[in-house]
């Protein structure tokens, strides 16, 4: 499983990793049931602590996007990927409300602000 850690994001290395496999689960590349690596294996891969990723799996599993089976692991949950598409749907609402309003207040022409958010867009793929 594949995840990009920002060391200078500014967001805590656990939401980074609980938000990238979120967003495996809502996008169905991880799918309901399919076994996740360890704890102590996906901080081996990530190079950080165990710790950390405890704190991502747990807070996956408060939120209902896996589900541990004691003595087996972690698993990909039953989610219901309609709500929780509107979940993110909601998050990307709220950040670009905030951006909108910075440009709003700063003069910025909605068109430089489509051609950032091309550009960014492009960066991914």
């Amino acid at each position: 499983m594949e995840i990009i850690i920002s060391n200078s994001s500014g967001v805590p290395i656990y939401e980074q990793i609980k938000e990238q496999i979120k967003v495996k689960i809502v996008s169905n590349e991880l799918k309901a049931g399919e076994l996740l690596p360890s704890i102590r294996n996906l901080a081996k891969d990530l190079r950080c602590s165990v710790i950390t990723t405890k704190n991502a799996y747990e807070e996956l599993v408060n939120e209902g996007y896996i589900k541990t089976i004691p003595s087996k692991g972690f698993y990909v949950a039953e989610v219901n990927i309609e709500i929780a598409y509107e979940e993110q749907l909601n998050k990307i609402e709220k950040m670009l409300d905030s951006a909108v309003s910075i440009a709003k207040m700063n003069n910025i022409p909605r068109k430089t602000i489509n051609e950032i958010l091309d550009i960014l867009y492009e960066e991914e793929n």
